[in-house]
């Protein structure tokens, strides 16, 4: 079925068939006649199943042509802000309705200057609209829709009293939408206080990863984790690979490291200025940079096309972090694999997320790389699976050399 169908202005189909997009997935199916109506929504769904179009084209419908500001959309991070901004945009391309993004890590001036000028959707991180509209630089007062996205991430953040502070300044007249991939008690406490009567849709199973993505540990002493990256990295054949680490320290380190092993790498969390951030982003995605390491900044929502590889280099210490990342490939139908190299330590860690998806992650070997023995081996029973090198394909890559 194609964007014609749903009541969707005529400009803004054509501004989602400009990006390429022929059909919707499940969960704009749902979505676009809810909003459209009217309706205050819930929506959960895996990773890159569509969810900023499901509420971004029937808003842009909705307010049809320029005038006040009346749409906000809180994001937690000014990654995901930029991003929704930027896809507010681009759908809206054959409209006159303008689009502002405001989040801090940058100057205010410009930001205000948008602001003057009159926007009808602006997209925003907690702290900073909080900042201007203490310093009145702008008001909320005519703002009739609030999406409210990647909620779970903002109760991760300590968001959750800003945004309380942000609805209580929006008229109670208005139309809520609420997305988030999980939904504890506090997003379900706060979801009872600002939505009306909400419609819930719900895509596929919370707690599993995507289909199109598959998976493997490769268990390894903690002494042999880099040695084992580098040498995955060197015969998989990928075409952009997203390294996962704890800590802002360990992606410094593993970034520096890679870099002396001659390979493009790109560094992403949050000590970095924004300028930084933009630049290897930006970078990663046109492919300047074939790697980039990150911490969990970048587990969430960011759409970054044609990431082919995953890899926890530390295993996540909570489970929905796990889903999170590996969501990051595998997106809009297409394939993806994710590794996680485990040591000792870290494997209470791996089997709290196996219980949380409901499946057990096969375990591999590297073959020819030199282990050192680890009780993993034994613990684990790899079953005599081998990996890499050892002739095997895997999702059409033929694993000898690496795709430059």
């Amino acid at each position: 079925m194609s964007f014609n169908h749903f009541g969707l202005s005529p400009e803004v189909v054509q501004g989602t068939q400009a990006m390429g997009f022929a059909e919707p997935t499940p969960i704009q199916l749902r979505a676009f006649p809810i909003v459209l109506g009217g309706k205050d929504l819930i929506g959960t769904a895996q990773t890159g199943t569509g969810k900023t179009a499901a509420f971004a084209l029937p808003i842009l419908t909705l307010l049809a042509k320029h005038g006040a500001f009346r749409c906000l959309v809180l994001e937690p991070t000014r990654e995901l802000a930029a991003q929704v901004e930027t896809a507010f945009r681009d759908y809206g391309r054959f409209t006159d309705l303008r689009v502002a993004l405001v989040h801090g890590g940058v100057g205010y001036g410009k930001q205000r200057e948008e602001l003057k000028r009159g926007v009808d959707v602006l997209v925003a991180t907690p702290g900073r609209l909080l900042d201007l509209l203490e310093q009145r630089a702008m008001t909320l007062k005519s703002v009739n829709i609030l999406v409210l996205d990647e909620v779970d991430r903002m109760l991760d953040m300590g968001f959750l009293p800003d945004v309380r502070r942000i609805v209580e300044k929006i008229s109670t007249d208005r139309q809520t939408l609420l997305f988030s991939a999980t939904l504890p008690p506090e997003i379900e406490r706060l979801a009872g206080w600002v939505l009306r009567d909400p419609e819930l849709v719900e895509i596929g199973i919370r707690r599993s990863p995507a289909e199109t993505v598959t998976h493997a540990v490769y268990p390894v002493a903690a002494e042999q984790k880099f040695d084992l990256l580098m040498a995955l990295l060197e015969r998989t054949n990928f075409d952009s690979a997203l390294i996962f680490c704890r800590t802002k320290y360990g992606a410094d380190r593993i970034a520096h490291q890679l870099k002396q092993g001659k390979h493009a790498v790109a560094v992403l969390h949050s000590n970095r200025t924004q300028r930084e951030r933009i630049e290897a982003l930006e970078g990663f995605k046109s492919g300047k940079y074939e790697v980039m390491v990150a911490t969990d900044i970048a587990s969430r929502g960011l759409d970054i096309a044609g990431v082919s590889h995953v890899i926890n280099y530390d295993v996540p210490e909570h489970p929905e972090d796990y889903v999170h990342r590996i969501g990051r490939t595998g997106r809009a139908q297409n394939v993806g694999d994710a590794f996680t190299l485990m040591s000792g330590q870290e494997l209470p860690a791996l089997q709290a997320i196996e219980r949380f998806i409901g499946q057990k992650i096969p375990r591999l070997k590297l073959e020819n790389f030199p282990y050192i023995y680890t009780a993993l081996f034994e613990a684990e029973s790899l079953g005599g699976k081998r990996a890499v090198g050892g002739g095997r394909t895997h999702r059409g890559y033929s694993f000898g050399r690496r795709r430059r």
